[in-house]
């Protein structure tokens, strides 16, 4: 029998994620902050009202998917490519120092009681360290849109740099699943990654030009560029993720990137930030608060939980502020950049249970990876909001 529990679930999201938004706003917070402590609060961490359905995750998957191509909709190209050096090396030091760092944390705590699975430790450790490199810009996303600096330098080196991010990512989950699982073979990987970007520069050129004249011999009805759109968004995200083995969300922020140019592009802007406001963006970002689950955690996973926490935080800082200082960045933009990349999110989780999948991690490490994703998402928007103030603070009294 089909269930209508999903109706009362959506309802419970938007109007908790409402709420309690106008609520860390008045506290001079994002916004988001608020929706992401209704899936707490609501979840089975608190309340217990909502648990995490696979309707909630397709929604969610979904809202993150429009999230990242309304953000390439509105990303400057000329200026993307202005901090691509930049965002490179941001990149690279944003994987391997907290790639050491996870590695170290996991080691020591890996020698004691909760070291329990057939593959070799050194492996585990090493696991631990990739799932703590991978960035969730799209919280990142939502809170600079919101603060009105998403086209700032810092802004779009925090863009490209989460690109690469996921790239790397993927070829550093390749390496290591390909030392546990046979089947996995690292040239094949690499290639499909090449080739994508292949792909999406030639489909890409060619949908642009399309698409340019389509709009210019029916611009009086430019509802129909909206569909178009996203079916263009949907698609290149779905080649990305199940022909490429790319993240989906790299394909919609290149499909957006591919529209930014188009005359109607704050048409069809408009009108997806309507659909994420109203009911995608809420159901993705409570659905990560809603991942929290505290039970049945020992004292020594709790412990291995904050010293995680602290070097997922301290070593994205480090890496990623480090290599915008290295390219001519000053102290505020570095920080800027730093704490943009913190958040980590759906990338991790995917990773966590991928671990799990092949004998690389204890399955007593996925509340802990699930609480730091939370957390470090939950703080991100708020460093980046002081970090911001304190830069304009600064320039306000440079100027008198």
């Amino acid at each position: 029998m089909l269930s209508y529990r999903f109706l009362f679930d959506i309802a419970v999201i938007l109007l908790s994620t409402k709420l309690l938004g106008l609520i860390t706003k008045k506290f001079k917070m994002p916004q988001v902050v608020g929706a992401l402590m209704a899936g707490i609060v609501l979840g089975p961490a608190m309340l217990d009202v909502l648990h995490e359905t696979e309707f909630i995750q397709q929604m969610a998957a979904l809202g993150v998917i429009v999230l990242m191509f309304t953000a390439g909709l509105e990303t400057d190209i000329n200026e993307l490519k202005k901090t691509g050096k930049a965002s490179g090396l941001v990149a690279i030091l944003g994987v391997l120092i907290p790639l050491v760092g996870g590695f170290v944390v996991a080691y020591i705590f890996n020698r004691g009681e909760i070291s329990h699975a057939s593959t070799s430790s050194l492996l585990q450790n090493i696991f631990i360290g990739v799932i703590i490199t991978a960035t969730s810009v799209s919280i990142t996303v939502e809170t600079l849109k919101e603060l009105g600096k998403l086209n700032t330098r810092a802004g779009n080196t925090i863009l490209g740099a989460a690109l690469i991010d996921d790239i790397l990512g993927v070829v550093a989950l390749t390496i290591i699943t390909s030392m546990a699982d046979s089947s996995v073979q690292i040239g094949i990987v690499l290639f499909k990654i090449v080739l994508f970007f292949i792909f999406s520069g030639a489909i890409g050129y060619l949908f642009y030009i399309l698409f340019s004249k389509w709009m210019e011999r029916y611009h009086k009805d430019m509802r129909r560029f909206v569909i178009v759109s996203f079916v263009f968004c949907l698609l290149l995200s779905f080649a990305a993720e199940e022909i490429f083995g790319v993240a989906d969300i790299t394909g919609a922020f290149i499909a957006g990137l591919i529209i930014s140019n188009t005359e109607r592009t704050k048409y069809i802007n408009t009108r997806f930030e309507t659909l994420s406001y109203m009911l995608l963006s809420p159901i993705f970002f409570a659905s990560i608060g809603i991942k929290v689950e505290l039970s049945g955690m020992s004292a020594v996973i709790l412990l291995f939980t904050l010293v995680l926490l602290l070097v997922a935080l301290i070593s994205k800082i480090v890496g990623c502020g480090l290599g915008a200082r290295i390219c001519g960045y000053d102290k505020e933009e570095s920080l800027q950049v730093g704490v943009g990349m913190i958040s980590r999110g759906e990338v991790a989780l995917i990773v966590a249970n991928k671990g799990i999948a092949v004998g690389l991690m204890n399955p007593a490490f996925l509340a802990p990876i699930i609480i730091v994703v939370v957390i470090t998402t939950i703080i991100t928007p708020i460093l980046l909001k002081v970090v911001f103030k304190r830069q304009q603070q600064i320039k306000v009294a440079y100027a008198k």
